[in-house]
């Protein structure tokens, strides 16, 4: 499953916990499975994104952004 199903089903899903009859236990453990692949794309892809990232200095000097611990 690709990043865009997964959250065509993740909307699929929040749209029919609104509903009156709600999701069941095997739909509310799947929405929270799918939330955690979406959310730990996109952590992956921002860290991708700042690991190539510089800060330009005036002087033109160049230093490459650094992972806090």
């Amino acid at each position: 499953m690709n990043l865009n199903d997964t959250i065509a089903r993740i909307n699929e899903l929040a749209a029919k916990a609104k509903t009156p009859e709600g999701l069941t236990a095997e739909e509310l453990a799947e929405r929270d499975q799918l939330r955690r692949i979406y959310i730990d794309s996109y952590k992956a892809s921002l860290v991708g994104h700042l690991e190539s990232t510089y800060i330009m200095y005036p002087d033109g000097t160049k230093k490459k952004v650094e992972r806090k611990s």
